[in-house]
């Protein structure tokens, strides 16, 4: 199924050489039937490569539901070519404008939520409050709970509000606690050290805390999320974490697969990314108490923003360093995750695919790998894709009122693109 059939079956909601130092990828084996035991992360074994040719067959690219919302984007066409130029992303973007800034109208929101979340950790379990500091401090500029403040302050008016109420309120806090739990497990999945640039709860407390403190985030975020008693936004936060899930499985049975496809990168990014912001935009918008005309166009919001972050972020894994990254430069090449700028520069580049086909076993050869997706062109039409999907973000916004939220989710746009300059 192509992306654009599972988004319209949506109806409410849906190292060995060159290994990167931060993640020391484990031998981690899934039971897959009929395909014997599958290392989705490791050292490589004489039987990897054939045990990845029979996992890419569970890929959950055409996994949906009848209770998804629209979802991922169209793919682009395929051509042996990149774009020479990266055009300026489109006249609808707001004035350039600092996160500080962006977050201005809701930073009262913001500092509010911060206080909860640590207390709902540290209250219920002493033994995680030190970890809580780590999993809710470790200089996230926290995204998603503005995403989500924002929205809920440009809908009000549509819906006859004059504040925003607790289930927005609420809402933001279980879109951070699904979103960090997440993070921490996937420090402990790929045996990362450092995220932002500071030691993950994995590498301070151990495995069995992070993983504790991942389940007991999950878990509360179930929790509150019941108690909004709106099955809407049950029904879209509840498949964000299948999501996760099936970007988790997409990614570990395509690793170092050189016919991995930018539509189904672009299914993968949503699944992993796109997802909750596109639920949490939705879902403030529903306790807005909205239209399903504005409803879908914010989901849209949402969706198109996600892919373009994560686009982004795929580009700066190849042109930043590692000091700026907060973890090491290559580090999704070296694990053979193929993102974006890989993908485009193997239309061009046969000498990457050998590389990615041989998982770096030589010394140099990531670099080497490295070096020919920048002169692929794999980064500016990378650059492309991401400016488009911002463009797309920003036209989804003409059904809300001008608001200084409103401002800010357009400038919201610019602050994603603008990483990469």
């Amino acid at each position: 199924m192509s992306v654009r059939a599972l988004g319209d079956a949506r109806g409410v909601g849906q190292q060995g050489m060159g290994q990167a130092p931060g993640c020391k990828r484990p031998a981690t084996t899934l039971a897959v039937p009929g395909a014997g035991s599958l290392r989705l992360r490791g050292q490589r074994g004489a039987g990897d490569a054939d045990e990845r040719r029979h996992a890419r067959q569970m890929r959950p690219v055409n996994v949906f539901s009848p209770t998804r919302s629209p979802a991922p984007p169209e793919s682009l066409e395929a051509g042996p070519g990149v774009p020479d130029v990266v055009p300026a992303p489109g006249a609808l973007k707001g004035p350039r404008a600092s996160i500080a800034e962006i977050t201005f109208p809701v930073r009262q929101d913001v500092e509010a939520l911060n206080q909860n979340l640590r207390t709902i950790v540290g209250e219920r379990h002493p033994m995680l409050m030190a970890a809580a500091d780590q999993i809710f401090g470790a200089g996230g500029k926290k995204l998603r709970p503005v995403i989500c403040f924002l929205m809920a302050r440009a809908t009000l008016e549509l819906g006859g509000f004059s504040d925003l109420t607790d289930k927005h309120r609420r809402l933001a806090e279980i879109t951070e606690m699904i979103h960090v739990a997440s993070l921490v497990h996937d420090d402990v999945l790929d045996d990362c050290s450092v995220r932002r640039g500071k030691a993950t709860v994995n590498t301070i407390y151990g495995t069995r805390v992070a993983v504790l403190a991942g389940d007991f985030l999950f878990a509360q975020a179930s929790w509150g999320l019941a108690q909004l008693e709106n099955l809407e936004v049950i029904k879209l936060i509840s498949q964000v974490i299948a999501d996760f899930a099936n970007g988790e499985i997409s990614q570990a049975t395509s690793l170092f697969d050189t016919g991995f496809t930018i539509e189904e990168y672009m299914n993968k990014s949503f699944f992993k990314t796109a997802s909750l912001m596109a639920a949490t935009c939705r879902c403030a918008a529903v306790f807005s108490d909205v239209s399903l005309e504005v409803k879908e166009s914010l989901y849209n919001y949402g969706k198109h923003l996600g892919l373009a972050f994560q686009i982004v972020d795929d580009i700066l894994d190849f042109t930043q360093s590692t000091e700026q990254l907060g973890k090491p430069q290559g580090q999704d090449l070296a694990s053979g995750n193929l993102t974006a700028p890989a993908i485009f520069a193997l239309r061009s580049k046969p000498r990457l695919a050998e590389l990615l086909e041989e998982e770096f076993a030589e010394d140099g050869s990531l670099q080497e790998a490295i070096e020919l997706v920048k002169e692929g062109g794999g980064i500016l039409a990378a650059k492309q894709l991401a400016a488009d999907e911002g463009d797309k973000a920003r036209a989804a916004l003409g059904c809300l009122p001008d608001s200084p939220a409103k401002v800010s989710l357009l400038q919201m746009v610019d602050y994603v693109l603008d990483r990469l300059y």
